[in-house]
Parts: structure tokens; C-alpha cells; sequence
């Protein structure tokens, strides 16, 4: 494929670098030509990028001074209309389609870093985080929008468990933030428009689309944690069982039940004690647990389940 320059696309790489940093899920992102927080984001050279996983790396590391691990393709973004990502600078203003990947890191490098930083996830979507009181306001603002629409009702209820027929999904970031665009609840709605945004609007706006493509990485990862022990890529090498909960917590935005939970730590076999204990809890000593790995033989290794208070 070339460059774009016949067709008037240019391909982009968008980062969504995530880890844990006092209790909170928080990602890297970098500043934006208009104030906002962009996420680690370059184009794509075919004539010197041999492929988009090594181009991704080099200009993460070039912008943010982080090494990445081990990363995954979330989904190619491209949506015309949505500054999904901005054209390119200059008079060619060619329509740039972003691939995004997502990267898990249990290292929080302190301090900023070439003018990088760790942002809290839930600054950018704090309606994802259920262990605090839903904002009634946005709840109202949303069946406003909706109106006598029964088709938009049944979304809004839906994707926000308005109702008690309704249960929060929290896999579904993706489709509450697209609702939030379309009911024009998002500062990027605005933007997008040409048109200021009114004030007050929840959540932290992003460059570009890169709050969508945050999204998407978030429901992604909580997806996997129910699968995958993906958990134990954003955990360090040793940790209480207490601070394995915190983390689970911390990106699905739900508040566990401990025992429930720690019953089903121990079922799935994927920790194990290091025989030594914590100081750092600030009570009693608490015993310390490492991540066993994966089975050698089978390569199986399962996810954790999330038991919600009730």
C-alpha cells in the first residue's frame, strides 16, 4: 500500500498505553496543537516503516520517552466526519485513517517525560466508574435528547441501566460514549461541528478521535479480564491480594465483593503465595502472591470474574 498521496489518505498509529498508579487505571497521552491530551499518535511511512508495530514503538518511545511490551490491534478507525483522526497539516489536507493498538504495563514511569503523562482513565469517562454515585443530571440531559423517541429511550436505558430491568454492562464504553456524541454530551460533538461547545460537559475532551479509540481500549480490556489474565500485565511482580482486587476494581469501574473474589482468585490456580508479607498496607501484615504464568503444556491461563457488590 503507498503512502495515500493518489487517494488523499494517510495512515496513522494511535497508542493507548494503560496501567495502575495509585489505585487508578491511567494512560499515557501526550499534548495536542489545541490544548487537549492526544494519545501517542504518528503516521506511517511505508517507504521506511518496515511494519506498523515497529513504527508504533519507535515514535511512542520518540514522543514519550516509554518503551512499549507487549501490544495488541484494537481496530482501524476512519469514520469521515468525525475528525476521526484530523487531516493532515497543510494545503493536501488528506483524510488520515488511525490504526489503534492497546498496550498494558505494569511500570508507571514517575514524572513527565518529553511532556507525556499519566492521565486517569475515568477523568475522560467518569460515568464509567460505578463505584461513585451516577451523575443524575447526565441521566436527565440523556432522556431529553431522547424525547418521545422510544428507539433512542430504549439505548439510553439500556446503555446507561436507568431501569432496574436494565444491567450496567461495563464492557460497553464504546457505545456510551458514541451515544454521549450523538446527544451531543461530548465536547468533541461540538468540535466536530465547527461549533463551541457549551460548558460543563462530562468527561475530559481528547484531540482528534482519541477519546473514541479510548474507549474502545477500555472495553477491550475489561472484556479480557473475564478471559484472559490480563490483569497481571498492569500488576507488579509481587502483590497482596487486596491490591490485585484495587486493580480489578480500577478498570472495571465495579466494587467487588472481597471474599467472593478471593474465592475466585483461588479457583483459577494463577497465583501463587511468595511465602513472604506486606508493611506497606498500613494495618495488619498482609500475605504476598505472585502471578504463576501460563500452563506450559496447554498454554491455558483463564480470566478473573468479577463478583459486584449488590
Amino acid at each position: 500500500m503507498n503512502s495515500g498521496a493518489e487517494d488523499g489518505v494517510r495512515i496513522g498509529l494511535s497508542a493507548v498505553v494503560m496501567t495502575l498508579k495509585a489505585r487508578q487505571a491511567v494512560v499515557l497521552t501526550t499534548p495536542a496543537e489545541d490544548g487537549a491530551r492526544a494519545l501517542p499518535f504518528g503516521p506511517f511511512d511505508p517507504l521506511r516503516d518496515r511494519t506498523f508495530e515497529r513504527a508504533l514503538r519507535d515514535f511512542v518511545t520518540a514522543q514519550t520517552g516509554f518503551r512499549l511490551g507487549f501490544v495488541e490491534q484494537l481496530y482501524t478507525f476512519g469514520d469521515a466526519g468525525r475528525a476521526s483522526p484530523r487531516a493532515t497539516p497543510g494545503p493536501e489536507r488528506r483524510r488520515e485513517v488511525s490504526v489503534g493498538y492497546l498496550a498494558l504495563t505494569p511500570d508507571a514511569a514517575e514524572g513527565e517525560v518529553h511532556d507525556a503523562r499519566w492521565d486517569a482513565v475515568f477523568d475522560y469517562f467518569p460515568w464509567e466508574d460505578r463505584r461513585q454515585p451516577a451523575d443524575p443530571a447526565l441521566a436527565e440531559h440523556l432522556k431529553a435528547w431522547a424525547g418521545r423517541d422510544e428507539a433512542r429511550l430504549t439505548r439510553v436505558r439500556s446503555l446507561f441501566a436507568l431501569t432496574a430491568e436494565n444491567r450496567w454492562d461495563e464492557e460497553r464504553v464504546l457505545e456510551r460514549y458514541e451515544l454521549l456524541y450523538e446527544a451531543r454530551l461530548a465536547p468533541e460533538a461540538w468540535r466536530d461541528a465547527g461549533q463551541p461547545a457549551p460548558p460543563a460537559l462530562p468527561g475530559r475532551p481528547m484531540a482528534s478521535d482519541h477519546r473514541r479509540i479510548l474507549a474502545t481500549a477500555l472495553g477491550r480490556l475489561r472484556s479480557k479480564l473475564k478471559y484472559r489474565p490480563v490483569l497481571f500485565d498492569l500488576t507488579p511482580g509481587v502483590f497482596t491480594l487486596s491490591q490485585l482486587q484495587a486493580g480489578a476494581e480500577a478498570v472495571s469501574g465495579l466494587s467487588l465483593h472481597k471474599q467472593n473474589f478471593r474465592r475466585g482468585v483461588e479457583r483459577t490456580g494463577l497465583v501463587e503465595p511468595t511465602g513472604r508479607m506486606s508493611s506497606t498496607t498500613g494495618g495488619r501484615p498482609a500475605e504476598l502472591f505472585r502471578f504463576k504464568g501460563v500452563d506450559a503444556q496447554t498454554g491455558a491461563a483463564p480470566g478473573l470474574s468479577l463478583p459486584a457488590q449488590r
